[in-house]
């Protein structure tokens, strides 16, 4: 696989995605009538913004000695000497430079207090593992991803289309964040040794191995529990169609809650992707017809 691929993290890219769908679906716009050049934008920012915090760990992590060779999981770029450090830095600023000129774009579109967002953002990405106090290392990744991945992505998407912030758009980037940040607490989970070791303070690490699994089912549980309450704030059943996705969830549970060492957590990553992805999926047409069925569309 190429390295730069490889470092890009294919498989935490469904967090990009996901929020992407679903606030363009829970935008008040009518389906018609929805912009799809500023969703497009709205998707290359989400994505570029993903792929440059997965460098940008890796490049931070590797200078810093973070990874080591007992570290569990996909090579890291850098650590292994796939790609040098100068050459890491400028594929950060390349994948930075396209999440701006995209949100550059979308704030011509759309409105300029959108360069505070962007800004707040690309900071966000360097300061995951960047800086003198990283908030990765502070236990604060869980709630940045949250708010990042999950409420700014879901209901910035639908404030595209819309040029407001609906109730509807809110609800639904929870379970978007929730989601988002369980991707995170099974990668963390697996690095819980190399990373205590290193002095790298996760989330994972503080509450330890039991209580993170715990946490990890916990996220799940309550993106579904929370599909009577968007059901409810759209006037629609089709708001339940998610607990389709179940199954997918239920796999991804059992992988993390089974897994007795490090190794048996990469499969449990791409389960949760695709958990993540299947409710995504569900929920985005859920909220196209409960749209269509109100005359929205």
């Amino acid at each position: 696989m190429n390295p730069y691929l490889e470092a890009a993290r294919p498989r935490t890219l469904p967090a990009a995605v996901a929020p992407v769908a679903v606030g363009t679906a829970a935008a008040a716009t009518p389906l018609a009538e929805l912009s799809w050049p500023r969703a497009a934008l709205a998707l290359v920012v989400a994505l570029a913004l993903q792929v440059a915090v997965n460098y940008a760990n890796d490049y931070f992590d590797g200078i810093k000695g973070v990874d080591t060779e007992a570290r569990t999981g996909p090579r890291r770029a850098v650590a292994s000497g796939l790609i040098e450090p100068a050459a890491m830095r400028t594929a950060i600023v390349g994948a930075l430079v396209v999440a701006a000129l995209a949100g550059l774009t979308l704030a011509w579109l759309v409105g300029w207090e959108l360069l505070l967002v962007g800004v707040l953002a690309i900071l966000a990405t360097l300061g995951y593992s960047g800086g003198p106090r990283p908030y990765a290392s502070a236990a604060l990744g869980e709630v940045m991803v949250f708010v990042f991945f999950g409420l700014v992505a879901t209901a910035g998407t639908a404030y595209l289309q819309d040029g407001r912030l609906s109730a509807l758009a809110l609800l639904a980037s929870v379970p978007m964040g929730l989601f988002a940040v369980a991707l995170l607490v099974v990668n963390n989970l697996r690095d819980i040794p190399t990373d205590r070791e290193v002095g790298k303070t996760t989330l994972a690490v503080t509450l330890g191995d039991t209580r993170t699994r715990r946490l990890f089912v916990l996220l799940v549980a309550a993106a579904f529990a929370l599909l009577p309450v968007l059901a409810w704030s759209a006037g629609s059943l089709w708001l339940l169609l998610p607990a389709v996705s179940v199954p997918l969830a239920v796999r991804a549970v059992r992988q993390v809650r089974a897994a007795a060492v490090p190794a048996a957590l990469i499969p449990a990553l791409g389960a949760t992707a695709r958990a993540q992805l299947g409710y995504a999926g569900v929920l985005t047409v859920g909220l196209v017809l409960a749209s269509a069925s109100s005359g929205g569309a």
